[in-house]
C-alpha cells in the first residue's frame, strides 16, 4: 500500500483489553461495554456503522439484481443479517449482508421456482451452517495455506474494483471528477482530523455539490426502488415433501459451503488487520443463525462481506459489534425513513469510497519484485491460480478451492523429493545388504520406492531401517510390501527395522491386508 494512502486511514481503534476466558469473549462484549464508556471510541463505532450503511444500499440492490429478485429482498436481507450476526458471529466488527456470490448460487431457484422456494432454499442453507459450524468445519480454515489468503485479498481487491466499472462507463463527464474529488478527499482530509470517517466527509460533500450545482449525474436512486415499510415475517408456502427438498438442496448446500467459507476467510484477513483473535467456530454456526433469521424475513441471505468489512474496519477504525449492530439499523432507517434522501446521493461519492476500499484491501507487498524474487515459484503459482480463477469466475469460492487444490500438488512434488534410499556397503555379513531410508514416505513419495532396490544382484538377507523415515499412508506400506514380494520371489529375506511407534502401528495394521494390486 502506497504511504499516502495508509495516511489516508485513520488510526485504528485501541485494541482491545485481553479478557481470560474462552475465545469469544476476548475482543467481544468486554468492548462492546468499553465502547460505550467511551464518547471518542463511541463516535468512531457509530461513525462507521453509518458509512457501512451508506455503502451497503447500492451493492444490495445490485446483488438483488444478480439473484432475480425485488430490490427489497437484498436490502431487508443486508438488514437482518448485519444486526443478528452483531450477536451470534465470532468475529467483531465483521459486516455480513446480502452478497454477490450468495446471489449467483441462489439465482437459478428464484429463476426457475419463485420467491417461496427462493425463501426455502435460505433458510435450509443456514440450517445447514449452523451443522456444519457445530461439527468443528471452522477447523478446517487451518489446511489454507499463507499463499491462498494472499490470493484471496488481491482477487478480493481487483473485483471491487471491477464491481465499480459498471459505474464509470457510459456516465456523463462530470461523474470523473466528481469521483477524483471523493478520493482526494479521502486521501488528504486525514491530514486534517481524524475524528469524522473522511469517507463520511467524501459523501455528504459530493452530495451538496451535486445537489447545489443542479449536476445530472446517477444516483442511489437510479439503481432501484427502495423499500417504503419494515420487513415482515416470511413463511414460504412450499410443501414439505421430499421433491421439494430434491430441487432446493443441492442450492442450499452449496449456499451453506460458499457462506462458510468466505465468511471464514474474511474473520481470519480482519483478525490479521487487527492483531486479535475470533472464534471461527462460533462465526460458522452464526451465519447459520443469521440466514434463518434473514430467510424468516424473506431476506435472499448472505455472507461476510469483505468490502463493506474492510471500510468498517480499515477506513473507518471501528473494532467492536456496535458498528456491525449499527450498519443494519442505520441501513434500515436510511432506506424505509429516508429513502427520498438517501436516493439522491451521487453513484459517484459510493464508487470513490469503494476504490478507496479496493486500493487499501491489495497487498501491494505481494507483487514487488524484491518480494517475488524471494517468494519461492511455487507459493507464487499458488497466488496466481487464486487470483485468476476467483477474478475468471467472479467467486472467491472458486478462488480458493483452486488454489488450495495446486497448494496440495504443489506441496506434494516437494516433499516427494525429500525421500531418499541409501545402499549402505558396510555390512559384518557377506550375505546381507542394508539400505537406509530417509524422509516421508506418502503416495506421492513411495511410489518410485520399489524401483530403488537391486533385487537381482542383493545377497540373500536384505535390511531396509527405516529409522529415519517416516510411514503416513497405505501406499507406502503397500510399496514395502511389494519390495518384500519382488525379493521373496528370489528367495531373499527382508527384515524391515528401526520403525517408530506410529510407523510400526500403521505398518502393523496394514500390511498384508491391502491385495495383490498394491
Amino acid at each position: 500500500m502506497s504511504q499516502e494512502i495508509r495516511e489516508s486511514l485513520p488510526d485504528p481503534a485501541p485494541k482491545p483489553v485481553p479478557v481470560t476466558g474462552a475465545p469469544e469473549a476476548a475482543g467481544s462484549w468486554h468492548d462492546v461495554v468499553a465502547a460505550l464508556r467511551s464518547p471518542r471510541v463511541l463516535r468512531t463505532e457509530v461513525l462507521a456503522g453509518l458509512v457501512v450503511a451508506l455503502a451497503l444500499i447500492p451493492e444490495a440492490i445490485a446483488f438483488s439484481i444478480i439473484a432475480g429478485v425485488d430490490p427489497r429482498v437484498g436490502l431487508f436481507a443486508s438488514f437482518t443479517m448485519a444486526v443478528t450476526i452483531a450477536f451470534v458471529g465470532g468475529r467483531p466488527a465483521m459486516i455480513s449482508a446480502a452478497t454477490g456470490a450468495i446471489a449467483l448460487v441462489i439465482a437459478p431457484v428464484a429463476r426457475d421456482h419463485g420467491m417461496d422456494y427462493l425463501i426455502a432454499t435460505v433458510i435450509l442453507a443456514g440450517i445447514l451452517q449452523v451443522l456444519f459450524g457445530v461439527l468443528g468445519v471452522a477447523k478446517l480454515m487451518r489446511f489454507i495455506p499463507r499463499s491462498v489468503m494472499v490470493g484471496f485479498v488481491n482477487a478480493l481487491a481487483i473485483l471491487i474494483f471491477l464491481s465499480q466499472v459498471p459505474h464509470l462507463a457510459g456516465v456523463p463527464w462530470a461523474v470523473y471528477p466528481l469521483v477524483a474529488v471523493g478520493i482526494a478527499i479521502m486521501v488528504f482530509f486525514p491530514r486534517l482530523t481524524k475524528i469524522v470517517p473522511a469517507p463520511l466527509v467524501s459523501i455528504v460533500l459530493l452530495t451538496v455539490v451535486v445537489i447545489a450545482a443542479g449536476i445530472a449525474v446517477p444516483t442511489v436512486g437510479d439503481e432501484g426502488a427502495l423499500p417504503e415499510s419494515l420487513p415482515a415475517l416470511f413463511f414460504p408456502d412450499v410443501p414439505l415433501t421430499f421433491d421439494t427438498l430434491r430441487v432446493i438442496a443441492p442450492y442450499a448446500v452449496a449456499m451453506a459451503l460458499v457462506g462458510i467459507l468466505e465468511s471464514l476467510l474474511t474473520a481470519k484477513l480482519v483478525d490479521d488487520v487487527t492483531d486479535t483473535h475470533s472464534d471461527k467456530t462460533r462465526e460458522a454456526w452464526g451465519q447459520g443463525v443469521a440466514n434463518v433469521v434473514t430467510g424468516f424475513f424473506g431476506g435472499m441471505g448472505g455472507c461476510a462481506m469483505i468490502g463493506q468489512t474492510m471500510i468498517n474496519v480499515k477506513a473507518s477504525g471501528a473494532r467492536t459489534r456496535i458498528s456491525t449492530f449499527l450498519a443494519g439499523v442505520f441501513l434500515l432507517i436510511l432506506v424505509v425513513g429516508l429513502g427520498d434522501v438517501v436516493a439522491i446521493i451521487p453513484m459517484a461519492a459510493l464508487v470513490a469510497v469503494m476504490i478507496m476500499v479496493s486500493v487499501g484491501t491489495f497487498d501491494w507487498h505481494s507483487i514487488q519484485p524484491g518480494t517475488l524474487r524471494r517468494m519461492p515459484k511455487s507459493e507464487t503459482a499458488v497466488m496466481l491460480v487464486t487470483v485468476v480463477v476467483t477474478v475468471a469466475t467472479h467467486n472467491l469460492a472458486y478462488g480458493v478451492i483452486a488454489g488450495v487444490l495446486v497448494a496440495m500438488v504443489m506441496f506434494a512434488r516437494r516433499v516427494a523429493h525429500f525421500t531418499t534410499v541409501a545402499r549402505l556397503d558396510a555390512t559384518d555379513e557377506d550375505d546381507q545388504r542394508v539400505y537406509a531410508v530417509q524422509g516421508e514416505l506418502f503416495f506421492a513419495s513411495s511410489n518410485d520406492l520399489v524401483y530403488q532396490f537391486d533385487y537381482t544382484g542383493d545377497p540373500t538377507n536384505i535390511v531396509i531401517d527405516l529409522s529415519e523415515a517416516h510411514v503416513w499412508d497405505a501406499s507406502s506400506v503397500a510399496a514395502l510390501d511389494a519390495v518384500r514380494t519382488k525379493y521373496e520371489r528370489k528367495g531373499k529375506n527382508v527384515t524391515i527395522i528401526g520403525m517408530n511407534p506410529d510407523t510400526t502401528t500403521r505398518y502393523d495394521r496394514l500390511t498384508g491386508q491391502l491385495g495383490a494390486a498394491h
